[in-house]
Order: structure tokens, then sequence, then C-alpha cells
């Protein structure tokens, strides 16, 4: 549906007036035990990142080298910090006798600060893009040759309105949506459009196996600590929801899973309301200056703060990273980034949603595994960007790359505004079964390829499992 402008000024008093600091990062390798965080518990100031898993102060673009040369990005992201999905009355206004901080938006909707964040994130991606020569100072496309779509809620639009003010300052760019506003676009909808009885029961059986034996009776069970944690910052039994006995203790064995038709796959139990209260905590955090007073007066470290987090973390992976599921919901988007890819004289794409997404891309792609250094969310923090970059080398050789570019906690919470020429974090994945070169880079018909095999996916799930597909829910 119909596209919306920026408006400039706005923007620029937001990034003035919030001065942060952005963009102390660098690049490492998925799972290079070098850069994996270390234990800070009792050693560091609340919310201090440890010196030694920043890289050093400057540009850093992670350039492949030699004679690549850059033909075009697709990007991915998440939106930027947001208010927390529930409002006045919720879970979270009963499960704590605490105030949660005033917010500079609406419940759901990008912040002040996020949306800064997001300026100055494009602006990094806009000198990227013009060292490798893949756009000119101060870019105005031709038409074609860029595209920002976004899922039709405030939170994604408003955070690729703030991206393309950055990275396009003096273009004038319209968002794409295709829905109704606040409404959820089908591309970037993470449900189940196709289920079986089998397909189904095959699929809950994969989420299961994250119990490893006991299944689903015992999913949870890794999350003990993170929970009697959260409880114990938000003063859990001090609530009114507590005390009423309208919410019961977090029990790590109370998890179930379902999976419906036209629907996200969904989980109950106290699994749901710790991520609740995680996620509104690690956006607290993110959002309020005084670390100790967004841990409602608790100094907690950053292991602690990933402990806090991986209530929510892992509810995310139960949902939407089981093979069977992530191919499922993650087919449109597959589909879209591979549009993206083959549109011709398309030079850059950013396509935004949410850790969903993210989540589902990653796994049906085959993903290995991989840590995030300066994170205190486990794999899809707020605002990360997964990016498939495409080189060609002096020869007319073709390579691509994906990269998880994000902010780390520092940059999110911010500081003193450096010179706007620091890097944001920045570590490569890499997707089982493919090879890389000795630069890092793969064959690019073998990354396009496993794009297309992903995608394909959802076909063969019909095929092997649609022998009783079952009605819509109403």
């Amino acid at each position: 549906m119909g596209g919306r402008k920026h408006i400039l000024p706005v923007l620029v008093v937001l990034v003035l007036t919030l001065g942060l600091a952005l963009f102390v990062g660098g690049c490492a390798q998925a799972g290079d035990s070098t850069q994996s965080p270390e234990s800070t518990q009792g050693t560091q100031a609340a919310g201090q990142i440890p010196s030694e898993q920043l890289a050093p102060a400057g540009l850093d673009f992670c350039n492949p080298g030699k004679d690549y040369k850059l033909q075009q990005v697709v990007v991915l992201s998440r939106h930027n910090i947001r208010a927390p999905l529930s409002t006045t009355g919720s879970v979270l206004d009963e499960a704590t006798p605490h105030t949660w901080i005033n917010w500079t938006s609406n419940a759901s909707e990008l912040t002040m600060r996020g949306g800064a964040l997001e300026t100055m994130t494009g602006e990094y991606v806009r000198k990227w893009l013009e060292s490798e020569e893949l756009i000119p100072q101060n870019y105005q496309p031709e038409e074609g040759k860029v595209r920002f779509y976004a899922n039709a809620k405030q939170r994604t639009i408003a955070t690729a309105q703030f991206f393309s003010s950055g990275m396009l300052p003096v273009a004038n760019v319209t968002i794409e949506t295709h829905a109704e506003y606040d409404e959820m676009d089908p591309v970037f909808n993470p449900v189940t459009t196709f289920v079986s009885d089998a397909y189904v029961d095959a699929a809950l059986e994969q989420i299961g196996t994250m119990g490893g034996a006991a299944g689903m009776s015992n999913v949870a069970d890794g999350l003990a600590d993170s929970y009697a944690l959260i409880t114990d910052v938000v003063d859990y039994t001090e609530s009114d929801g507590y005390k009423s006995g309208e919410l019961k203790d977090l029990d790590t064995t109370d998890t179930q899973a379902t999976i419906e038709l036209d629907k996200e796959p969904a989980v109950s139990g106290s699994l749901k309301t710790a991520c609740q209260l995680a996620d509104a905590l690690v956006l607290q955090y993110y959002e309020n200056p005084d670390a100790v007073d967004a841990a409602f007066g608790n100094e907690l470290s950053m292991d602690q703060w990933r402990l806090v987090s991986q209530s929510k973390d892992f509810y995310g992976d139960l949902l939407f990273t089981a093979p069977l599921v992530a191919a499922n919901v993650a087919h449109p988007l597959l589909s879209e980034i591979g549009n993206e890819l083959d549109a011709e004289g398309r030079v850059f794409t950013f396509l935004c949603g949410h850790d969903s997404n993210v989540a589902s891309v990653l796994a049906a792609l085959d993903a290995e595994d991989y840590e995030l250094p300066g994170a205190i969310e486990a794999k899809t923090p707020i605002g990360c960007k997964l990016v498939f970059e495409r080189w060609a080398n002096a020869s007319g050789d073709e390579f691509g790359r994906v990269r998880l570019l994000y902010q780390s906690v520092e940059q999110l919470r911010g500081g003193t505004m450096l010179s706007g020429a620091e890097s944001p974090m920045s570590v490569e994945l890499s997707l089982r079964g493919l090879q890389k070169n000795e630069d890092g880079m793969y064959a690019y018909d073998d990354l396009r390829t496993r794009i297309a095999d992903a995608t394909a996916e959802y076909d063969h799930i019909v095929e092997e499992y649609g022998e009783e597909e079952l009605p819509a829910v109403a």
C-alpha cells in the first residue's frame, strides 16, 4: 500500500538531543572462541562491557580484501528499541510491585532512542557502501536501484524510515508497506500457512527434542536460574497478581507448544510469563541510562543480564527454529530475499521485520551456531541486521557472504557521541554444508542455491505431510 516519506529535521533533532555513543565494534567469525563473552559476574560494574570484548575504535567495514568488489546488499533487519508489547493492566503490571519507566513511545512502538540509534546505523552503512563504491556520496538512486520494505507495524516502518535517513539523507525515500497499517504483512507474519495432523505431530516432536530425552516435559529445565533471577529482580512474589493467586510460581515443567493453521506457533505456561518479563526488563535496560534503576534497584552484572534474557531467547528458539517450523513460517520472507537478490539493477534492499523473522530465516538456511560479543540477547539482538552480500573479483567470479550486524550493549545504552566514524559489531555466519574459500567467502551460486533450497523446502513439507490438511481456524 502507500509509501511514507521521512522528515529529516525531526530526525536530526532526535539524534542531537539523545547524543548516543555508537559503533565501537569489529568483525568476528561465528564460533570464534577468542571473541566469546567472558564471565564477568562480580568483577565489573553494572551494565559495563569488559574492554577485551570490544574491538579497537575506528572505522571497520570488514572488507574481505584482495580484489573483491561489492555488487549488491540485501538486509533483513529487526526493528530497533521499542516499548514493551503489553499495556496497562497486563501481566507486566500485575507481576511486579514496581513501576516500569515512562517510555518515549506507546506500547510496541519504536522509542526515540531506537530511532536515533537506527539513523546512525544507516549512516554507518552509507559510509560502508560509499567506501566500496557501490553508491556515490549523497546518493539519489534511480528507479529500482534501492528498495525499503517494512512490515506494516509502527516499529518496523519507523525503523526503516530512520535507517533510510541515515543511509540516504538527501534522497526522497519511500518505505513500502503491503498491508493495512498496524496489521501483519503476510511476508513478515511468522505463521504456519500449512498444517496437517502428521505435520503438527512431526513439528512438535522436533520442538520437544530441545528438552532432550524427556521432550516437552523437560524442555525448559535449563531455565531454572533465569526464572529465579527474573522473579527476584521484579519482586514477583510481592506483586498483586501473585498475591491474588492469578499468577503462579514460574515452573520449568509446565511448558506446552501448539501449532495451528494461519497462527504463530504458541507456547503456554510459565515460559510465556518469563519471556514477557525478560523482554520488558531487557528493553528497560537499553532505554534507561541508570542500570540499577532499570533492574528495579538491583545491580546486575552482564552475565546476569544475559541470564535474564535467556528466557526470552529460548522462547524464540522454541517457537521458530525447529526445522519444520522454520521452513514453514519463513517461506514468504525467503522468497522475498531470493527475489531481491535476483532483481535486475538492484544494489541495496532493506527489509524490516522482527526477531522471529531473523531467527526463522537463519534456521531455515541451516546456519551454524554463533556467539555475539558484547550482546546480552543471544541470537537476534534488538536492531540486528542479517546481511546478504554479493561480491565479484577481477575475473568476474561472484562470491557471497552472510553477516550479522548489531549494536553492542554499550552502543545501545549510549554515552558520549564520537566522530561517527566507529563501527557496530559484526559476526560472519556459516551455513552447514557450504564451503568457504580462504577469504571466508562462499561461491555466490552456492549461497543462492541454499536460499532457493530453503524456500523450496516448504513445498517438500506440503508434499510429505499434505494428505491430511486441516481447515483454517475460524
